[in-house]
């Protein structure tokens, strides 16, 4: 059962906004590389325009060095004039920052491994590290009007180094340093106390973050960063992205919103539709269960829930769905309903319910909500009322005789 126009979305009162964070969405690039997904040119470019409409402050629009068509999608995206920052991903080679400045691009962002498993499996080391880094930092300022250094695998990486890198780019003009948990192994303390050990380290450099969600921490991991300090966050829509995927944008917006006084600029009554969008991008469905924009975030079974939604939606919801651009509020019908909610579905079915059958009806919807694992709708709610609301049809002669034959033998 729907329920429509219980409560303005505007009507809760938000908490007060403070820093508004700086919020990056890679799913272009970082959500692109999930298994299975392979976004077409015009998927890329519309996600972008989406992104950009809802008010996202920077898009990482691929990796230029990946070929000729990824350039042209890149170019094609650059040429809409998006009013967000658009930057590119590159490895820590000249040639990729070649690539991304032929794409017309302001913005590019040079990433390292940090941690001492990453640069024996890349064949690096930490000289390696700094040297480049000397080389490239520089290289990129006179090209690129933002520069952005990313330490992968910041996460598994000794603190005094990531200081020490935290410094040789504050010195080099770097303008951001990100810090990635590039296998999702922070936790809210770790991430926080990371990125004010960087701000102790290079006061003037800006922290963002990338996390990872293979333990389920990005969101969380993210949140603590951003109010440990952190300037920026990288999310993906859905959380799209390699493995379990990264912090998802509209997890991340309404966390913000309904948990802390950080602000941001992204509107989140395009949220649902850009979920939508997303998903049917990348072949994917949306769990019921999924936070913010699955089918469930918005729908009650149990009768306690029920009754306090009926009273007030405060009572079981962090958020209005009309908040994130979903008008699709409703009650079911299972085996944990009430009778408050039955009431209400068959108001909303048209129906007065009968308080004689109610209870009779609110058993029979349960057995039947059991039997089919499934909520049972209003319409078929409303049948079974009617049914049971129906006087019996009188016995035929041969059914008396038949009970007055059973009787005897008895």
């Amino acid at each position: 059962m729907r329920m429509r126009g219980l409560e303005p979305a505007d009507q809760r009162s938000a908490p007060p906004r403070g820093r508004a964070v700086w919020l990056i969405d890679t799913t272009l690039r970082d959500g692109a590389q999930a298994p299975g997904v392979a976004f077409t040119p015009a998927q890329r470019v519309g996600l972008a325009e989406s992104l950009a409409s809802i008010g996202i402050d920077e898009i990482e629009v691929g990796c230029p060095a990946m070929g000729e068509a990824e350039r042209a999608t890149i170019r094609q995206t650059v040429g809409l004039g998006l009013g967000c920052r658009l930057t590119a991903w590159c490895r820590a080679r000249p040639e990729d920052l070649d690539a991304a400045a032929a794409c017309g691009l302001a913005a590019a962002h040079l990433s390292v491994p940090g941690s001492g498993l990453q640069l024996k499996a890349l064949d690096k080391s930490w000289a390696w590290v700094r040297r480049t880094l000397t080389e490239l930092v520089p290289r990129a300022r006179r090209r690129f009007a933002f520069v952005s250094v990313g330490v992968m695998d910041a996460s598994r990486t000794e603190s005094g180094r990531v200081a020490a890198l935290a410094r040789l780019c504050a010195d080099l003009g770097a303008d951001r340093l990100r810090l990635a948990d590039t296998v999702g192994v922070w936790n809210p303390r770790s991430a926080a106390r990371a990125v004010r050990d960087v701000a102790a380290a290079a006061p003037g450099l800006a922290v963002g973050v990338h996390a990872h969600n293979d333990l389920g921490m990005a969101v969380g991991n993210t949140l603590a960063a951003l109010e440990a300090g952190a300037a920026s966050a990288d999310t993906t829509v859905l959380g799209l992205g390699e493995r379990a995927g990264n912090a998802p944008l509209e997890e991340l917006v309404m966390a913000l919103r309904a948990t802390t006084d950080l602000g941001c600029r992204v509107a989140p009554r395009g949220l649902a539709a850009l979920c939508r969008q997303a998903a049917e991008c990348a072949g994917r469905t949306i769990h019921p269960s999924k936070p913010v924009v699955g089918p469930n975030a918005f729908r009650h079974e149990s009768g306690v829930h029920v009754r306090g939604m009926l009273r007030d939606a405060r009572c079981f919801e962090p958020f209005a769905p009309e908040a994130v651009g979903r008008r699709d509020r409703q009650l079911a019908l299972g085996t944990h309903g009430g009778r408050g909610g039955l009431a209400a579905a068959l108001q909303a079915a048209g129906l007065r319910p009968d308080e004689n059958v109610i209870d009779a009806l609110l058993h029979q919807v349960r057995e039947e909500a059991a039997q089919t694992r499934r909520s049972v709708s209003p319409q078929r709610a409303a049948a079974l009322h009617e049914q049971l609301r129906r006087p019996p049809a009188p016995a035929t002669a041969g059914e008396c005789a038949s009970k007055e034959l059973d009787a005897c033998v008895a």
